[in-house]
């Protein structure tokens, strides 16, 4: 089992031909990632990569087989291929662009809130990569080792390192979610967690987040009453002042429980291994697995 993403899924990336789709669907096809096409308007029926390029998704649906598919589109026309997307039947979609305009994702948002089935992570994110089967996204692959760890993070950079720290200390990864860091997103801190809580094939938990909102929150109150595996903890942005966007769009303190202490308050209230560096990740989650072994 794995989590959105694995060796079989059918995989296609929106703004192919571009220079940002090109290079990172070229990582992706080294990795060994099954990307069965592209979409590019007005370049249907052209080659790029060795894969067939489509004009609209709708064409690599039916013709390819498409279910997920990877956004490397301009911020002012992304909206609208989300759109394109969860209205061609992609059942995962996964959205790197950064600066989409809010009023564009508050519509996305509410579209995708009635369909059934569509699972929308970022934008603004570093994608998701199942260690040793699909890299769909911007992850650096060399870093993953398979494993039993799966990871959900608000940030790209603290993703690699949490990975990092993980294959340090002996273990590895199954799935990692980079969720992003915009105001409005698809998949949140919860749903990632849920997912992961319930993959046969993960035994711990690695939740990564930052100041700002209350994600973290609401997923530390679900896995108290909820959680069946070890959560380890970090929450970026300790000495943030209030008021002040830091970093991603969404990382700004306006209330009471947004704050990184606060935050870290409730997840050790909650019953999660909360550290204080990144540094501490790994042996962090060594530590935790014992408990559950004991």
């Amino acid at each position: 089992m794995s989590v959105l993403v694995n060796k079989d899924s059918r995989i296609i990336v929106q703004g192919f031909t571009g220079s940002e789709g090109t290079f990172h669907a070229s990582q992706m096809i080294e990795y060994g990632t099954n990307v069965v096409g592209g979409v590019t308007p007005g370049k249907g029926g052209q080659r790029h990569l060795d894969r067939p390029v489509f004009n609209t998704v709708a064409d690599a649906v039916s013709e390819a087989g498409a279910d997920t598919s990877i956004l490397f589109v301009p911020p002012a026309f992304a909206a609208d291929a989300i759109l394109e997307a969860a209205d061609a039947g992609i059942k995962v979609i996964i959205c790197i662009t950064e600066g989409i305009p809010v009023a564009d994702m508050v519509k996305v948002k509410a579209h995708l809130d009635h369909m059934e089935g569509c699972t929308l992570v970022g934008p603004n994110c570093p994608g998701v990569m199942t260690a040793g089967e699909a890299k769909v996204g911007i992850m650096p692959g060399f870093i993953f080792n398979p494993g039993r760890i799966g990871i959900v993070s608000k940030s790209g950079t603290l993703t690699y390192e949490a990975v990092d720290q993980i294959t340090k200390a002996g273990l590895g990864q199954s799935t990692a979610i980079g969720i992003g860091g915009d105001p409005i997103i698809g998949t949140t801190t919860l749903e990632a967690v849920q997912l992961l809580m319930a993959d046969s094939d993960t035994d711990g938990i690695i939740m990564i987040g930052e100041i700002g909102g209350d994600l973290e929150v609401k997923a530390a109150r679900w896995i108290a009453e909820n959680g069946t595996k070890p959560v380890v903890g970090f929450i970026a942005g300790v000495t943030a002042p209030k008021g002040r966007t830091m970093g991603h769009a969404g990382a700004i303190v306006s209330g009471e429980e947004e704050s990184a202490e606060a935050k870290k308050a409730v997840m050790r209230d909650c019953g999660i291994h909360v550290v204080d560096s990144p540094a501490q990740i790994g042996s962090m989650m060594v530590e935790a697995l014992k408990t559950v072994n004991a």
